[in-house]
């Protein structure tokens, strides 16, 4: 099977191609511009290398949140398009689950962090099991504290969480807490083609971002009438 994978949940729009149970081509940008502006051309540019048409893709993935609001509607909308237009099932992968898939096979639990702001990670926790990665713990938005105090076996920290939240995260576990290297903490498209091999997969018209918590809009909107509400 033929799948094509994006993940634009955060800085880096990549993108990976596996075929027949490989990475045949991926691609990743952290340049600046928009992921609207480097999405379809990296997605060309990894099909030729790979040496496929887009007719040849038997599945569509992405990576479906948390994330970036508007990243996440740029990439799942991309692959619904492609897969509206081929006839073809999508699989949504969760981010989280496919940063748990950038540490290879450990006897170790894996918690991926995203940078939430507001002083929170989404976070959730994975472990190998019979060669594939099982959830033990729900995605969910949460402070570093109240994360590590949760946490008590040896534990593997990776994405874009670990950089700003490393020492603090030290100093809370000690030797308990382990960090992936710089070249496997951010997200990776080769990962969510791994992650949605594993999917049941859904039609187009199925296939949905995943939000953790409101738009950063409509926080701030709420915040306001609460405001206004408490003035009255």
């Amino acid at each position: 099977m033929n799948i094509l994978a994006v993940d634009t949940s955060a800085v880096t729009a990549t993108v990976a191609v596996m075929k027949g149970g490989l990475i045949a081509g991926e691609a990743s940008f952290t340049n600046g511009l928009t992921h609207s502006q480097t999405l379809m051309p990296m997605v060309d540019y990894v099909l030729k290398g790979a040496g496929l048409g887009l007719a040849d893709i038997d599945l569509f993935a992405a990576s479906v949140g948390p994330g970036s609001f508007t990243g996440l509607r740029i990439g799942v909308g991309a692959v619904k398009g492609l897969a509206y237009a081929l006839d073809r099932p999508c699989a949504g992968v969760s981010t989280l689950k496919a940063l748990a898939y950038n540490i290879a096979q450990t006897d170790r639990l894996i918690v991926p962090i995203m940078d939430a702001r507001r002083a929170q990670v989404y976070t959730a926790a994975y472990r190998y099991k019979d060669g594939g990665l099982i959830e033990t713990s729900a995605p969910e938005a949460l402070g570093i504290d109240e994360l590590c105090d949760r946490l008590g076996d040896r534990t593997i920290f990776v994405g874009d969480g670990v950089a700003p939240y490393m020492e603090k995260i030290r100093s809370l576990m000690g030797e308990r807490a382990e960090f992936a290297p710089p070249q496997l903490r951010m997200q990776r498209a080769a990962s969510v083609c791994a992650a949605a091999a594993g999917e049941s997969p859904v039609s187009p018209a199925e296939l949905s971002v995943v939000y953790l918590r409101k738009p950063q809009a409509e926080r701030e909107r709420d915040e306001k009438l609460n405001t206004s509400n408490g003035k009255d």
